[in-house]
């Protein structure tokens, strides 16, 4: 089932439930999707897979981003608001790797590649960020590949 049709029906429990966070968060999801699929060049067409999922890490990224300053500046309130919403977003995400896997995942992709060393990042990179694309933060992919990248060297 299409993620927007999903969303539909999440909607209606939110309303059902009262609950304002859900139904806010389930809501700006939609309104996304709406948006990219009436965008300049999309034709009205319903959105693939890989771009609900693109929508959906997005607006998961920016409920941490937005988490993590609100903690820096102290501010509890919006903070716990944020990552209230970014759990309602992770439950239309697929299962994020662990960190182990990650790094199992990564050295293969490293030897697949033939990577020898920390110039050789932005090869890396580009081949995971295509495999791992919704399964792990890209945040976590850079720093482990780059970690794993200068321990190669030694």
């Amino acid at each position: 089932m299409p993620l927007k049709e999903t969303l539909d029906a999440a909607i209606k429990q939110a309303m059902l439930a009262k609950d304002k966070v859900r139904l806010t968060t389930l809501r700006s999801l939609k309104s996304q999707i709406m948006l990219a699929e009436t965008a300049e060049g999309a034709q009205g067409a319903a959105l693939t897979p890989d771009a609900e999922l693109k929508l959906l890490n997005k607006a998961a990224k920016q409920r941490r981003d937005a988490a993590t300053i609100y903690k820096e500046q102290f501010r509890s309130e919006l903070e716990s608001n944020e990552l209230a919403e970014l759990a309602i977003i992770e439950e239309y995400l697929p299962q994020q790797l662990t960190e182990a896997d990650l790094v199992e995942r990564l050295v293969h992709i490293i030897q697949r590649v033939g990577a020898q060393g920390p110039s050789d990042l932005g090869k890396v990179m580009g081949v995971a960020a295509r495999e791992l694309s919704g399964q792990a933060d890209g945040k976590m992919i850079s720093q482990v590949v780059s970690n794993l990248l200068n321990n190669t060297n030694q």
